[in-house]
């Protein structure tokens, strides 16, 4: 059975998918796994492959959760999507980007961090 955190994650990941939807993204994979990260959500924008990550807190102390998207995090995400594309190859000669859906209070409230890092940091 799944915890009140599991739940909670899947809703807000649901909730992101949504806004980003009715932004005009579609959906490409869904928490897909690699050995050293997980990317929440791989979208298409208009061409660009874009990987989201979604980060719940629900108190702002330290950053919030756009805040817990540091380095080592960062390099976890770049290196699950450099894994994904890999295994993805018609998808190798398009621009990327990595944004991110932060979720924060309660009821959550969404906030959409378009281009959120690059790769050159």
């Amino acid at each position: 059975m799944p915890t009140d955190r599991a739940r909670r994650g899947a809703a807000v990941e649901a909730a992101a998918e949504r806004l980003l939807c009715d932004a005009g993204l579609q959906v490409l994979d869904r928490n897909v796994s690699y050995r050293g990260g997980e990317l929440d959500r791989v979208m298409d924008h208009d061409g660009t492959v874009v990987f989201v990550e979604v980060r719940y807190r629900a108190r702002s102390d330290f950053g919030g959760a756009a805040g817990s998207v540091d380095g080592r995090k960062q390099q976890r995400l770049i290196l699950a999507a450099q894994l994904y594309l890999q295994s993805h190859p018609t998808l190798c000669e398009r621009p990327c980007r990595f944004d991110v859906v932060q979720a924060s209070g309660e009821p959550p409230r969404l906030h959409w961090l378009r281009d959120a890092f690059r790769l050159d940091g």
